[in-house]
């Protein structure tokens, strides 16, 4: 606890953007102000009292002391996940809230980011990080949308790795894909097609990749047999 908040008697929420006394009155902690437009997109502008800081001037005065930097709370939520893991790495509760993230490969997103900016695969792999921290039972279904979608290939690994984990456990785990890095790892496919839209909706081929791969008139099966090659 930085000595300036015992100092003033703050607590913890009023460190908290999201309710509480310490956000700015002005933009309730989002950091904008949203002008909405009748006929045009609604437009967003950064908050002319806190310019996008989120909080009282006052909260923004008690900074905390990380490998010779001083941060205060809108520093720190402005940190990437990996940077975060990297400045906390004594604090063994920031380790354990974010290392799945990292896992999920999300080192990128920032502590403080909203979550509409966040696409469906990114919003899935949050929710995914959120299981991994918790206890697990072996016995979750599991069921992503497409939850490689603007992943980088180092960090698909990283996903396959961590689904693999929950497999191994015990869990169950169903992915709508059509990555080929990510279908000829799973145990057993459903090809639907064999095209998209109305010329679709048909189940083509199932069973192991290898299976699959000797269908005829399945795309995926094409493309399979040469990834399994």
């Amino acid at each position: 606890t930085a000595p300036l908040a015992k100092e003033r008697s703050y607590s913890r929420a009023h460190f908290s953007f999201n309710a509480g006394d310490g956000r700015c009155p002005t933009c309730g902690g989002s950091g904008f102000e949203h002008i909405e437009m009748q006929f045009l997109s609604d437009v967003y502008l950064r908050c002319e009292d806190c310019q996008g800081a989120r909080y009282r001037p006052a909260i923004l005065q008690v900074q905390i002391e990380r490998a010779e930097r001083s941060l205060n709370v809108a520093d720190c939520l402005a940190l990437t996940v990996a940077e975060a893991l990297a400045l906390f790495a004594p604090d063994r509760a920031v380790q354990l809230a974010l290392q799945p993230l990292l896992d999920v490969g999300l080192g990128y997103i920032t502590l403080g980011q909203s979550a509409t900016t966040l696409s469906g695969g990114e919003a899935q792999r949050v929710k995914l990080a959120l299981e991994l921290s918790k206890r697990d039972t072996g016995r979750t279904l599991y069921v992503l949308d497409e939850p490689t979608t603007g992943l980088h290939f180092a960090d698909i690994e990283l996903l396959l790795s961590v689904l693999k984990q929950l497999r191994e456990a015990g869990n169950t785990i169903i992915v709508i894909e059509h990555n080929l890095d990510v279908i000829k790892m799973a145990d057993y496919i459903v090809d639907v097609g064999p095209e998209g839209g109305h010329r679709g909706g048909t189940i083509v081929g199932f069973g192991t990749p290898e299976q699959v791969a000797k269908v005829k008139g399945s795309w995926t099966g094409k493309f399979l047999k040469n990834e399994l090659k």
